[in-house]
């Protein structure tokens, strides 16, 4: 189908305007998913924004526009972990879309078979970003923010659950919030399935255990 461009130069303006951004936006979503293959399989240091134009297909000069490499690394994560790029929580992004109109019933277990498939796909470049922060302090700015919100989502889990009849009164939220996310987090799927040779069954039957027994204290 071809866009009617037959009208004032206005419309053929804005017309191009937004292919153009539609062309960009695609651009820095295959160097973003080149970042993550790379950055994945060679670590932070070791992968250049030399190695992620080629691995996306474009110029050097492509990748320098489109972000630093730090930018990169998270944005890496982020599309790789829940699907979206600068969510504020997880919610709003794909691994949470329509989680929060579930029913009761099925909503716990949902969280968890969402949580742990996430942790599938980034638990890696979660552990990049972690040494890259040693060193690189832009990275490591940034994941202070990601903790800050991880903290916020699963504070407002913790509500959610009480609000769903998971658990009755709970006198220190903050620590079972806390709790769930010592026992949800990345960290946790690359010792258990990496390391321990886990099968990625065996460890979400574990977070459902593991959740339900930290919920009865």
């Amino acid at each position: 189908m071809t866009a009617d461009t037959s009208g004032s130069d206005g419309r053929s303006r804005t017309y191009r305007s937004e292919l153009r951004s539609q062309q960009a936006q695609q651009t820095r979503r295959r160097i973003v998913e080149a970042s993550a293959r790379l950055f994945a399989t060679r670590g932070y240091q070791a992968t250049t924004l030399a190695a992620i134009a080629r691995e996306a297909g474009v110029s050097s000069e492509t990748v320098k526009t489109a972000a630093p490499k730090a930018e990169l690394l998270l944005a890496a994560f982020e599309i790789v972990f829940s699907g979206t790029v600068d969510a504020e929580s997880l919610t709003d992004t794909e691994v949470g879309s329509g989680v929060m109109s579930l029913p009761d019933a099925a909503f716990l277990d949902t969280v968890l078979e969402q949580i742990a498939i996430a942790n599938a796909r980034g638990h890696a470049l979660w552990t990049v970003i972690l040494g890259a922060a040693a060193s690189d302090p832009v990275v490591d700015s940034a994941l202070q923010g990601m903790l800050s919100r991880r903290a916020a989502d699963y504070r407002r889990l913790v509500d959610e659950l009480v609000g769903r009849g998971y658990v009755g009164v709970v006198s220190d939220p903050d620590a079972v919030a806390a709790a769930l996310s010592f026992l949800l987090s990345p960290e946790g799927y690359q010792q258990l399935v990496t390391q321990s040779g886990w099968s990625p069954e065996r460890y979400t039957a574990w977070l459902r255990e593991a959740v339900r027994t930290e919920l009865a204290r």
